[in-house]
C-alpha cells in the first residue's frame, strides 16, 4: 500500500506499529509541556480498531449512534478548557482525528535547559534550584489544561454516555492516543488537508479495517 502523501512529507514522531507495543509506557515528547501554546494533531482509536463509529458509504460517513456522541463532545472540549479552539476534525469508522490549537497567556513558559555544572566554576547547584525537564514537570502538576486531560476528559464522557444509553455492550477506546506537534503553517495545511479528505481517501487510510 503506498503511503499517504501527507505522512511521506511530515512523518509523525511516532510509528503507526506503536500501537503494537502494549508495554510502551510512555509516547508523549519527554522534552514538551502538553500546556504550551501550539497546534496539536490528535488521533484516538477504539479497541482493536472496531467499528463502533459508523460506515463509510460512497465516500460519505453515516454515524452511529457512538459517532454522533464522539463527535458531538470532541465539539465541547472549548467550553471545558482555557485559550482552545479546534480546527478540522473527522470521525472515522474505528478512529477520530482533530486539530487542537492552545493559545492560552496563562500557558507556562518553556524551562531553561539542565544547568552543565562541568562547563561553570560557580558552585554546585542545590537539586532544588535545578530547572526541571516538562516531563518532571508533567509529573509534579499533572496537566491541567493540557492535551492529556483534555483527551482523557473527552474519551471519558463519550464512555459515560454510551453506556448511560447502553448502545454498545463492548465499547471500549484503545488505552492511550497519538498526537502531533505541528511544527509550521506548511505542515498544518498538509495534515488539514489530510482530516478533511480522510473519508474519501479511507481504502488507503492506514487505520483501514
Amino acid at each position: 500500500m503506498t503511503e499517504p502523501t501527507w505522512q511521506r512529507q511530515c512523518r509523525l514522531p511516532y510509528d503507526i506499529n506503536i500501537m503494537k507495543h502494549k508495554n510502551r509506557k510512555n509516547i508523549r515528547w519527554r522534552e514538551w509541556d502538553y500546556r504550551w501554546n501550539g497546534a496539536y494533531f490528535i488521533t484516538i482509536c477504539t479497541k482493536d480498531k472496531q467499528h463502533f463509529f459508523g460506515e463509510i458509504k460512497n465516500n460519505k460517513m453515516k454515524l452511529s449512534a457512538v459517532g454522533v456522541l464522539a463527535d458531538i463532545f470532541w465539539h465541547e472540549i472549548p467550553k471545558h478548557a482555557k485559550g482552545v479552539t479546534l480546527d478540522a476534525f473527522v470521525v472515522m469508522p474505528n478512529h477520530i482525528h482533530g486539530i487542537i490549537i492552545l493559545d492560552n497567556d496563562e500557558s507556562p513558559k518553556p524551562v531553561l535547559p539542565r544547568i552543565d555544572v562541568g562547563q561553570t566554576a560557580s558552585p554546585l547547584p542545590q537539586i532544588d534550584d535545578i530547572p526541571k525537564s516538562p516531563d518532571e514537570q508533567r509529573f509534579q502538576r499533572p496537566g491541567e489544561n493540557s492535551i492529556s486531560t483534555m483527551v482523557g476528559g473527552y474519551k471519558s464522557v463519550v464512555t459515560k454516555h454510551v453506556h448511560r444509553l447502553e448502545l454498545i455492550d463492548s465499547w471500549e477506546w484503545q488505552i492511550r492516543f497519538h498526537d502531533r506537534i505541528i511544527r509550521n503553517e506548511k505542515e498544518f495545511n498538509i495534515i488539514q488537508n489530510y482530516i478533511l479528505t480522510n473519508v474519501e481517501n479511507w481504502d488507503d487510510d492506514c487505520f483501514f479495517t
